[in-house]
């Protein structure tokens, strides 16, 4: 009996079309309003497949950076300088006045917002949220009385504004001279007004810069395309406003608004090993089981592995060198005989099909149907997957039966992250 070589070679193509995700921060001024930028961005780190959360981007203030290092990463804060900032009293500040509004005070939008951010290229849109979780500055005061003017029976002024009133919470962060002094305050979600009295009269007050912090709530990047998504949220500066510094206290700007980008850099990576382009279709237990016991196989088959790296949802294709119906065909090198060869695809735990199931011998078909879609769990990280090739045991008889013949063909195989 003749030993058959039923061999294909398909070829294996990747197609990994990246995008990024970010927001940073920059600032700039206009007549009338104030601009920050926050980038953040999302990139897959094989040390830690299961966290999979944007890395803030937007350089921090010194805040963060130098006085309260150790608050700000316990509460997840990012704090942010405006240097343009600028608010000038309207009037003195009068020595323990009885409304608050009539002297120092600051309520900042401390519940969280929702900003759409949009992908540049495609236009899906996902939702971001801020909420403003600290707030400070550099204030100056007219001497006499200087900063001493702040202080009440019992009470330093420097425990005025180290400690912070309620509902801010103090960071113990001060640093002053005679006529100045800067201060920092945590903000709770939802906090009102925080306010300080002075006990001398104040003939004016000014606050030079507006130093805040901020927290940021980030989709689930598994879920987003590769590229860039920008938006943008703006605050209201002044009397009854987002940031509202009471009706003395007038900012020069009466808007902030931060502009959002967020950056995703997804990964979808494959590797065949070397010589797994070739793939030969072989009876189980081989050829010399069927020669010896002289039983036609039930089919032809070849499992071949690979291993994946993957970020994003991304979808499979196929395309063929020859045809037949909805999937790729063999022929036969001497006679231009056709037999159709099935190929389907198992993914490792951690890819999934749309509707949540397990991607195990998922058909591939021309026509792309069910292979539309598949989503990652978390990142997978050079995980084994395979290839099944297979002719079914009708198309395997008419093979035999013409002996001493090769079937051959080219499967192209696509896994695309543009869907």
């Amino acid at each position: 009996m003749t030993r058959f070589a039923i061999t294909m070679r398909p070829l294996y193509t990747l197609i990994s079309r990246l995008g990024v995700v970010g927001a940073a921060l920059a600032f700039s001024s206009a007549a009338a309003a104030l601009t920050q930028d926050i980038s953040a961005v999302f990139t897959p780190d094989p040390a830690n497949p299961f966290e999979n959360k944007f890395r803030n981007t937007t350089p921090i203030s010194s805040i963060c950076e130098s006085h309260i290092p150790t608050q700000c990463k316990a509460l997840n804060l990012f704090s942010l300088r405006i240097p343009a900032f600028d608010a000038l009293s309207n009037g003195p500040i009068l020595a323990n006045h009885a409304d608050e509004r009539q002297g120092f005070m600051v309520q900042v939008p401390s519940s969280w917002r929702d900003v759409q951010v949009t992908h540049t290229r495609t236009g899906e849109v996902e939702t971001v949220q801020m909420r403003i979780a600290g707030f400070g500055g550099l204030w100056q005061v007219p001497r006499p009385p200087g900063v001493s003017g702040w202080a009440q029976p019992g009470i330093a002024w420097t425990t005025q504004w180290s400690r912070a009133p309620s509902p801010c919470v103090s960071t113990g962060h001060l640093k002053a001279s005679r006529q100045t002094a800067t201060y920092f305050w945590i903000v709770p979600e939802g906090a009102g007004v925080c306010s300080r009295k002075p006990s001398q009269d104040l003939a004016y007050m000014r606050i030079y810069q507006m130093e805040y912090a901020y927290e940021i709530r980030t989709p689930n990047p598994l879920g987003m395309s590769s590229g860039e998504y920008t938006g943008n949220l703006t605050y209201t500066l002044g009397p009854r406003g987002d940031y509202d510094f009471g009706d003395v206290l007038i900012p020069t700007d009466n808007q902030l608004t931060f502009n959002f980008n967020l950056e995703v850099q997804h990964q979808l990576q494959v590797e065949v090993p070397p010589g797994g382009n070739r793939v030969e279709l072989v009876p189980q237990g081989g050829w010399q089981a069927w020669l010896n016991r002289g039983r036609k196989p039930a089919r032809l088959f070849r499992d071949q592995t690979f291993n994946i790296s993957a970020s994003s949802r991304f979808k499979m294709q196929m395309a063929c060198e020859r045809v037949i119906g909805d999937t790729c065909a063999l022929r036969n090198t001497t006679d231009g005989h056709e037999v159709p060869v099935d190929v389907s695809v198992s993914l490792p735990h951690g890819l999934s099909r749309d509707d949540g199931g397990a991607v195990s011998r998922q058909p591939l078909l021309l026509s792309g149907v069910g292979t539309e879609l598949f989503q990652p769990g978390f990142y997978v990280n050079r995980r084994p997957g395979t290839l099944h090739f297979e002719v079914k045991k009708d198309y395997a008889d008419q093979m035999l039966e013409r002996g001493g013949s090769t079937y051959s063909g080219q499967v192209t195989v696509v896994w695309d992250s543009q869907v």
